[in-house]
């Protein structure tokens, strides 16, 4: 991997931590899913680089307990939907695909409970963050909805007027 892909894959990662720290106290709001769409319509697997790098940060910002093993997992399910879907460049296509990974947080969340606590457990766990989702959905949604077209309008400038995008 050259050295300019190894930086922007740390300025990126850096900017999810960021704006995730920036946005932390507002419940259930931020912009981390959306960047990871964009990130890999333009990026495609470079994505993943970018991913694991934002989840050992926050892992070493906010230590590593059970919500820590979940990121290992859940934005790499975005990043495999982004990837299936990535000839579409609509934007209310992408606000529904950000609305709904919202609103599956907690029951992809939930997923280890279900296999270490078992299936009563692991369905306490969901249920229990049903509101959360709920808000996280509709959060997700509206600033896909506001911000994808001007972003991806953004990336696709840089992209064109740089090499280390192509």
């Amino acid at each position: 991997m050259r050295i300019k892909y190894i930086a922007v894959i740390g300025m990126l990662s850096a900017l999810l931590v960021v704006v995730q720290v920036a946005l932390g106290f507002l419940p259930n709001v931020e912009l981390v899913s959306l960047l990871i769409i964009l990130f890999t319509l333009f990026f495609g697997k470079k994505t993943i680089y970018i991913i694991y790098v934002f989840v050992i940060v926050e892992g070493f910002i906010y230590g590593i307990t059970a919500w820590w093993f979940n990121y290992l997992y859940i934005w790499t399910v975005l990043f495999a939907i982004t990837m299936l879907y990535r000839k579409n460049k609509s934007g209310i296509y992408w606000a529904f695909i950000n609305g709904f990974y919202g609103l599956s947080f907690g029951a992809l969340c939930s997923i280890p409970y279900f296999i270490t606590l078992g299936i009563p457990s692991g369905f306490a766990y969901w249920v229990s963050g049903i509101p959360f989702d709920i808000t996280h959905g509709f959060f997700n949604f509206a600033i896909a909805l506001a911000l994808f077209r001007p972003l991806y309008y953004l990336f696709d400038k840089v992209k064109n007027h740089s090499e280390i995008l192509s």
